[in-house]
C-alpha cells in the first residue's frame, strides 16, 4: 500500500494501515490539519469540495466533510465535480479555499486530497509544509458540539462552469453549431461523463456518441489518456464517422483528442493547438513545463511573443505564467491553463477553445495538426542504486554539457540545436527520467541513449 505526502496533497492508496496507505485516520488529520490553517489565517469558514466518480469517492467525501464540520468549517459540497470546477467556485463562493477529493489519473485503488487556496489554486510549497507538520503533529483541538460546522449540498456548478466557458471571449459557439461536429467522448466512467457531453451540447454540438460516460467510477481501461489506452475511443471514432474523439482524465484536468483516423492528435500538441488560436486573437507570452514539447516555443515566436520554461508541477507553472503576464500555458499531458478562465488546468476550456479554432478553419483535424511543428517525444528512465549520489551524477552531466545551452531549474535540460534532453530525479525512488524530443522518432531516441549511456559511464567510474 503507498501513501505520498507532498506539498501537493495527500495522494494513496485505499486500505491498510494508518501512515501507510489513504486510511481513514491519514484522510482525517490531514482534513482538519488544513481547515485549521485555512479558518485561522482568513478568519472564514467556508470550504468547497467536491470529487471525481471513483468508487472511494463517496466514503472519503463523508470522511472529509465529517472532518470540516468537526472544526467548525461551513461545507459548500459540490458532490460530484472536476478538479477545474471545484477551482472556480472557491472564489465565486469567496471560500477560504477547496479540498477535491482525486487521484487524478491514477488507478481506481487510489485516491487523494488536493488543496486550495482562496483563490482556487493549488497551495505554495511553504503552505503544504505547514499543513503536513500540523497534521502530523496532530496540535489543535476539534468543536465542541455549540461550534460544529454545517454542509450546504449546491449542484449548480455544472452550469455555472459552462456558463463561464461560454462567455469567454474567444469561444465561438455559433461557429461551432454551423460546423455540424461529431464527436466521441471517452470519459473513463468518472465526472467527464457529466461534464464533458453537457458542455457539448451547450457548444452546440448535436451529435455526441458516449463510450465509458457511466459516473460509476468503473475505469474500463487504465485512467491516464494515453494511445494505448483508447482504443475503444479510435474504435468509436472510425465506427461513427465522427470528426473527432475527446478524452478525458478521471476530473477533467488533462485532455486529449484524437483525429477522424483514429490516431492521437498527441497530448503534448493540447496546449500547442489551443495557444496557437489564443495567439491568433491575443497577442502575448506563454509558458510550459520542461518537459513539454518545443512546439509551443515554435508556434509562440510565430505569433511575436516570447515563450517561458517552468519546472515541472502546475505550481511552478502557474507561478511562471504569473511572473510574466502569459496569456496562455500548461502542460505536455494535455493540461491547458487559460488566465483568461482561472489559473488551473481545465480540459473544459481546452475543448472549447479548440473547437472554435477547427471550427473556423473549416479543416480536418489530422490536416491541422500536419502544420503545426512536427517533433517527436521519447521518454526513458535509468533505475539506480539508494546509494548512488544522484544530485553528483547530474552535476556531472552537466559540466560535461556547460558549453550548450542548459538549465538546472528542475533536474538538468540540455537544449542542443534540434534536441533536447530533461534530465529529472525521482522523489519517490532512486530513479531518473529521461525525457527527449527531436524531429523525427529516431532523433529523440538517439540523443536520449546518448545521455544515458553517457551517465551510466559516469556511474561506472
Amino acid at each position: 500500500m503507498t501513501l505520498i505526502k507532498s506539498i501537493s496533497g495527500i495522494r494513496g492508496t485505499i486500505g491498510g494501515r494508518p501512515g501507510d496507505a489513504l486510511t481513514p485516520v491519514d484522510i482525517v488529520k490531514f482534513t482538519a490539519a488544513f481547515g485549521k490553517i485555512l479558518i485561522q489565517k482568513s478568519g472564514n469558514k467556508k470550504i468547497v469540495v467536491g470529487r471525481d466518480a471513483r468508487v472511494s469517492g463517496e466514503m472519503v467525501s463523508n470522511l472529509v466533510i465529517g472532518t470540516l464540520q468537526s472544526i467548525g468549517a461551513e461545507v459548500v459540497n459540490l458532490g460530484l465535480s472536476t478538479t477545474p470546477t471545484v477551482e472556480i467556485a472557491v472564489p465565486m463562493e469567496k471560500a477560504a479555499g477547496g479540498i477535491i477529493l482525486t487521484a487524478s489519473h491514477n488507478p481506481g485503488q487510489w485516491n487523494a486530497l488536493k488543496l486550495l487556496n482562496a483563490k482556487g489554486e493549488f497551495i505554495s510549497d511553504a503552505e503544504g509544509k505547514e499543513v503536513l507538520d500540523l497534521g502530523e503533529s496532530l496540535d489543535f483541538d476539534f468543536a465542541g458540539i455549540e461550534e460544529l460546522g454545517t454542509v450546504i449540498q449546491d449542484d449548480t456548478y455544472l452550469q455555472k462552469h459552462i456558463d463561464a466557458i461560454l462567455a469567454l471571449e474567444y469561444v465561438d459557439v455559433e461557429a461551432i453549431r454551423k460546423a455540424n461536429f461529431k464527436v466521441a467522448v471517452d470519459a473513463v466512467n468518472s465526472t467527464g461523463g457529466i461534464f464533458v457531453p453537457a458542455l457539448l451540447e451547450a457548444l452546440g454540438v448535436q451529435t455526441i456518441y458516449k463510450i465509458h460516460c457511466e459516473p460509476n467510477g468503473k475505469f474500463p481501461h487504465n485512467p491516464e489518456p494515453l494511445k494505448e489506452h483508447l482504443t475503444d475511443l479510435s474504435a468509436a471514432v472510425i465506427q461513427n464517422g465522427a470528426d473527432l474523439g475527446i478524452a478525458v482524465d478521471p476530473d477533467v484536468d488533462r485532455l486529449v483528442f484524437m483525429m477522424e483516423d483514429g490516431e492521437l492528435f498527441g497530448e503534448e500538441y493540447t496546449l500547442v493547438a489551443v495557444a496557437d488560436y489564443i495567439l491568433q486573437h491575443k497577442k502575448g507570452n506563454t509558458v510550459s513545463n520542461l518537459s513539454s514539447t518545443r512546439a509551443l516555443r515554435d508556434v509562440t515566436l510565430k505569433h511575436g511573443g516570447e515563450y517561458f520554461a517552468a519546472a515541472v508541477g502546475e505550481v511552478n507553472v502557474v507561478t511562471k505564467m504569473k511572473e510574466v503576464n502569459a496569456v496562455i500555458g500548461g502542460e505536455g499531458n494535455g493540461g491547458v491553463i487559460y488566465p483568461a478562465s482561472h489559473y488551473g488546468r481545465d480540459a473544459l476550456v481546452g475543448i472549447a477553445i479548440l473547437l472554435s479554432h477547427l471550427a473556423k478553419m473549416g479543416k480536418k483535424i489530422s490536416e491541422y495538426r500536419a502544420e503545426l511543428p512536427q517533433y517527436y517525444m521519447s521518454k526513458n528512465k535509468i533505475t539506480l542504486t539508494p546509494d548512488l549520489d544522484i544530485d553528483g551524477l547530474l552535476s556531472a552531466m552537466q559540466q560535461k554539457y556547460a558549453h550548450e545551452n542548459h538549465t538546472t531549474i528542475d533536474g538538468l535540460k540540455i537544449d542542443f540545436e534540434n534536441e533536447w534532453v530533461h534530465l529529472r530525479k525521482s522523489n519517490t525512488e532512486p530513479i531518473i527520467r529521461i525525457y527527449s524530443e527531436g524531429k523525427t522518432p529516431e532523433a529523440a531516441d538517439a540523443i536520449a541513449q546518448k545521455i544515458m549511456h553517457e551517465m551510466q559511464e559516469i556511474i561506472s567510474k
